[in-house]
């Protein structure tokens, strides 16, 4: 694994996305431990992609237009649902301080949120292939999926940790209080609009 895969691998991690988004708000609502099962529940999305598309099933989806919309339209309306919960200060979704959500209720929210992408698993069956030597097989697909996996990790507890460091002037303040709440709403509206203009 080169180090030139590493750093792309970072590269496209830290880029602000839906799972940056989902695990901001979770660790700012609910502190170090929420942040910590809403990014394990994006990565093992990241996982579960990159399965699908080292299995060839990318393919598939791309070539299915109807299967691409659905799933694109699927993803969508939870975008939507989020923004909504968010800018209502919504049990689990609330950014104010509260007993969090059950660590199993912020994993499925990550892997639903990340899985309901279609654009993760043909992204992986572009990226990975340009990182790979002529000749290369299996063991060489799984160390760079394992190398992508721990980077998304690394670098979802990186924004989880800066979150949790400050958290408590955010929640101290209702003005930043109120915009955290637009902010993030908008954050999940655009993902969403994005997603829904995208091709297959």
């Amino acid at each position: 694994m080169s180090w030139d895969y590493l750093l792309t691998a970072f590269i496209v991690c830290v880029a602000p996305g839906i799972g940056v988004v989902y695990t901001l708000s979770a660790t700012l609502g609910g502190g170090l431990r929420a942040g910590f099962w809403a990014a394990l529940g994006c990565t093992i999305a990241t996982v579960l992609h990159m399965v699908v598309a080292l299995a060839g099933l990318a393919a598939i989806l791309h070539s299915s237009a109807v299967l691409f919309q659905l799933i694109k339209f699927a993803g969508v309306a939870y975008l939507m649902w989020m923004a909504w919960a968010v800018l209502k200060d919504r049990g689990g979704l609330s950014v104010r301080p509260a007993q969090p959500a059950a660590a199993s209720e912020l994993v499925r929210r990550g892997v639903l949120l990340n899985m309901l992408n279609p654009k993760l698993p043909l992204f992986f069956m572009a990226f990975i292939p340009q990182f790979m030597p002529a000749g290369a097989g299996t063991p060489m697909l799984i160390q760079l999926g394992a190398g992508f996996t721990a980077t998304t990790f690394a670098v979802f507890m990186g924004y989880v940790l800066l979150a949790a460091t400050g958290r408590q002037r955010v929640l101290a303040s209702e003005t930043a209080m109120s915009w955290m709440r637009r902010v993030f709403a908008a954050s999940f509206a655009a993902l969403g609009l994005k997603l829904a203009t995208e091709r297959a």
